[in-house]
């Protein structure tokens, strides 16, 4: 008697619980969806309800329909800005996830001071990039001075390639982060079966680790992509677009076209709905592409 008295009791206590949390979880809820809602729904709304307009000020508008797209295909920065873009991504989202990785592979082998390292290598991660813009400049120009004779703002190589290796140095340890925690998950069972069965360590890698950690790698190849396609601050801080706009990304030529326009805004603002599903397809892609390579428990 006791005992069924005591569930009973328990579950009277649960279903009131219940009860409180669907009461009280839309007041809880509120401040964090009227803040999202306020600083992020509203304004990408009213973006691209603005993309068909040519504007100055918000007070006067004229529709213009899809001129303003138009205008941003057509213009010749855009598309070489998007193609920089294309470039960067694919350079930097390869480096990030093949060093972070082979790091994390190295620290999951028990040497000695990995805790020490992975603080180490976390935390350019925690530098904002107009600071990490900044710190670089004056490195790789010191650099570049003393060794080539120029500068990255006079040469869209250099000033490619030190774009690469700031956002490198600063997304690497927060991917390693993430593929120590896939590479820790791998079952021992499955890495002693394949050493029985007289698998060398390239194929216990191949066969075994990266299928098991396509999780972590969905995760980060996503990370990298979209942080590489919306690069800005660093952009802007490291190079600014030098020489003559060409190592200038999407998200900058946005910004210059949208607040440096004496005329209509609405053309920048029409480039900002292109760059934003230009992210979206590649990403869905992404996640589709390696989320299909992963295996199934």
């Amino acid at each position: 008697m006791k005992k069924t008295t005591k569930r009973s009791s328990a579950a009277v206590m649960n279903r009131s619980q219940r009860r409180s949390m669907r009461t009280f979880a839309p007041l809880f809820l509120l401040p964090t969806v009227l803040a999202f809602c306020i600083g992020f729904v509203w304004p990408f709304l009213q973006g691209i309800y603005l993309s068909f307009f040519r504007f100055k000020t918000l007070k006067f508008t004229t529709f213009v329909g899809f001129d303003n797209y138009t205008k941003a295909l057509e213009d010749e920065t855009f598309l070489r800005s998007f193609l920089f873009t294309v470039a960067f991504t694919l350079v930097s989202v390869t480096v990030i996830n093949l060093v972070a990785f082979a790091i994390a592979f190295v620290l999951t082998k028990g040497i000695k001071g990995s805790t020490v390292f992975r603080t180490v290598f976390f935390m350019p991660n925690l530098i904002g990039g107009i600071v990490l813009g900044y710190i670089w400049k004056m490195i790789l120009d010191g650099v570049i001075i003393r060794f080539l004779g120029s500068t990255l703002a006079l040469n869209a190589t250099y000033g490619f390639w030190g774009l690469v290796i700031l956002l490198c140095w600063q997304q690497i340890g927060y991917m390693m982060i993430i593929y120590i925690a896939g590479l820790q998950n791998v079952p021992t069972e499955y890495l002693e079966a394949a050493k029985i069965d007289g698998a060398g360590s390239f194929q216990i890698l191949r066969h075994i680790i990266i299928p098991t950690v396509m999780p972590s790698i969905t995760i980060c190849t996503f990370l990298t992509l979209t942080n590489s396609f919306k690069l800005f601050d660093q952009n802007l801080a490291l190079t600014g677009g030098a020489p003559f706009r060409q190592t200038e990304m999407l998200a900058l030529n946005i910004y210059q076209s949208f607040y440096n326009s004496v005329s209509n805004m609405g053309i920048g603002q029409a480039k900002a709905v292109i760059f934003f599903l230009a992210v979206v397809i590649i990403a869905l892609s992404q996640l589709y592409f390696t989320r299909s390579r992963e295996v199934q428990e």
